[in-house]
């Protein structure tokens, strides 16, 4: 078997969600025999002072730190500092630890990695395997982000597309992704779809009144429209808002937001300037012990993703949700992904962006049926259950790499 080599800039001991869901399949791949090594950053994602050992053994896996800049997410410059010592300290490291035969599995933080880890891999005679979270520079146009327009954007896209071309395979976490790497010139028969997930046998339904946390938050009698995670600039918040405007005078409805971003922190500011407060509960990121009771305590849940981000990113929250066992309402794109999956197993429903009219009668009609919201939820998980399990997609990355062994991927 290969030696196998992850990079990523965040692994564990960090909890960010991109580390969280690498951290599983290292960690897996190492308990089943493989001879797994990471390459990772001195970070945790929400510390950027944070200085972890440049070399550490964790459950099998070897994990190599490597030094990088340190400013943080507060600043674009700052970011992109950051970024570009890390793809330098890549290249350095990639070229001293990759040798011929090795399958280097390349994911999307920072954006464009597989650009960096392309040269030393094909040097050395490994084969480069792209982990795609996300697609960039796309994302970051439609963002507005600076600079990521016109020739920039251009060359930088023609920069990922020659690495995607390149790469003995790619690896997307949905269908949309998988037909929008293929139109930029990817191989399709080296395009395979093996969606994210959650730990789904932690985070499992819990009865409203076995939950510690709804008690002593006050919520009993309320109906709670949760939010769990990263509220970033992919993301749809006025609708909800909205909706908190048209319902200001019904004590009945809270509206609860864990989690962090810098939507987040704009969305907390409106909600103090129109006085809408006692609509809306906002708590820090949680500590990994109580997931389960957070994500369970709302009625249901809303996720939401820019429209014209579809097929650029996959919110990986879903599986979250769907793990609960809690109905959700997707506020994006009604052709999307996420809105197909959501109609096909009837286990929520699909917003517009802006229609807060129906996100308010959605509630008003969920709040007088608690049945059909407990039925909706139930279906949810039988979704995850039937396509969507840690397991399932652990089994899945296994076989994908025992078939790249054998040639036949």
């Amino acid at each position: 078997m290969s030696r196998l080599i992850f990079v990523n800039r965040f692994f564990f001991p960090d909890h960010s969600a991109t580390s969280q869901i690498l951290s599983d399949l290292a960690f897996h791949l190492a308990g089943s025999g493989r001879d797994v090594q990471v390459v990772t950053s001195r970070q945790v994602y929400d510390d950027p002072k944070a200085a972890l050992p440049g070399h550490d053994i964790v459950n099998g896996v070897h994990v190599h730190r490597i030094p990088s800049t340190h400013f943080g997410r507060s600043s674009l410059l700052g970011r992109s500092i950051d970024y570009a010592s890390f793809y330098r300290s890549i290249r350095r490291c990639l070229s001293a630890l990759a040798v011929h035969g090795d399958v280097v599995i390349v994911k999307t933080d920072p954006p464009l990695l597989s650009v960096a880890a392309m040269a030393p891999v094909r040097r050395n005679g490994a084969r480069l395997v792209n982990w795609l979270q996300d697609i960039y520079p796309e994302t970051a146009a439609i963002l507005g982000v600076p600079l990521m327009r016109g020739p920039v954007a251009n060359g930088l896209a023609a920069l990922r597309d020659r690495s995607l071309r390149r790469s003995a395979a790619s690896v997307v976490v949905g269908e949309l992704m998988a037909r929008r790497i293929a139109n930029r010139g990817a191989a399709e028969t080296d395009i395979h779809v093996i969606a994210n997930w959650c730990n789904d046998t932690v985070i499992r339904p819990l009865a409203a009144e076995q939950n510690p946390l709804r008690r002593q938050m006050d919520l009993t009698g309320k109906f709670v429209l949760g939010y769990s995670g990263n509220l970033g600039r992919a993301h749809d918040h006025e609708t909800v808002l909205g909706a908190a405007e048209q319902l200001r005078h019904d004590p009945r409805y809270v509206f609860l937001m864990v989690g962090g971003g810098k939507r987040f922190a704009d969305l907390a500011d409106m909600v103090r300037r129109r006085g809408l407060d006692s609509a809306f509960r906002f708590l820090p990121y949680q500590p990994s012990s109580l997931l389960r009771e957070c994500l369970t305590l709302p009625d249901a849940h809303w996720l939401t993703l820019n429209p014209r981000l579809e097929g650029l990113i996959v919110p990986s929250k879903f599986y979250g949700i769907a793990a609960a066992g809690k109905p959700m309402i997707f506020i994006g794109a009604k052709d999307g992904e996420l809105a197909r999956l959501v109609r096909q197993h009837a286990c929520g429903v699909v917003v517009a962006p802006g229609d807060a009219g129906t996100l308010v009668a959605t509630l008003q009609r969920w709040s007088d049926a608690p049945a059909a919201v407990a039925e909706m939820g139930a279906r949810g998980r039988a979704m995850l259950d039937a396509r969507f399990t840690r397991q399932h997609a652990l089994a899945h990355w296994s076989d994908f790499l025992d078939r790249l062994d054998r040639g036949t991927s």
